[in-house]
């Protein structure tokens, strides 16, 4: 997610997406692996004074017990949506219409392998702010749901970096009200 988010950030995560709210194109979601995204050579288990302030954290709620398991991805493709990516254009289009990316690291390609993938009710695709580095639903395409996530895996959206405090930032929607189909048809 760099640049938009750097190693060992901090971030706060609302549940009122999904929720009450629906997800949209563009949230940052924090969810948990669908299965076989994380690296299996985990971080090994806090000792000493770190797993006496890691059950702290995580006693207080501001740590997830579950926290090793989550991934941070932006939401490109909603269920329904077409999602696809021409290597020789370079471009993200749902359903047609070309998404403006200022999040997407400078420098880096989002479509080296082109694609194009119908996301299924209940699922969503995700990808790394990072695009040349981001093992994000790209990578994941020959996975069973073809690179999708189950809506139901996601925990909440981010919405703001709170540590370090030299990070401190807002991580609001870029295109809250963004209609690719209505994009498309002008």
């Amino acid at each position: 997610m760099e640049d938009t988010l750097r190693v060992k950030d901090r971030i706060l995560v609302t549940k009122w997406r999904p929720g009450p709210f629906d997800l949209r194109r563009g949230d940052i979601v924090v969810f948990k692996d669908p299965g076989g995204w994380l690296d299996s050579s985990l971080e090994p288990e806090p000792t000493g004074i770190a797993a006496v302030w890691t059950n702290v954290l995580t006693f207080t709620g501001l740590l997830p017990e579950d926290a090793g398991e989550h991934l941070v991805k932006r939401v490109i493709g909603l269920p329904g949506d077409t999602v696809t990516c021409d290597p020789d254009e370079g471009v993200v289009r749902v359903n047609g219409a070309a998404l403006d990316e200022p999040y997407v690291k400078p420098g880096t390609n989002s479509c080296r392998n082109g694609w194009s993938i119908d996301i299924p009710e209940g699922r969503l695709w995700v990808m790394g702010d990072n695009r040349s580095n981001s093992a994000d639903s790209r990578a994941h395409l020959g996975d069973p749901g073809g690179g999708t996530i189950p809506e139901a895996n996601v925990v909440g959206t981010a919405f703001v970096v709170v540590w370090p405090l030299s990070h401190w930032d807002g991580l609001g929607n870029p295109y809250p009200d963004f209609d690719p189909d209505a994009a498309a048809a002008q």
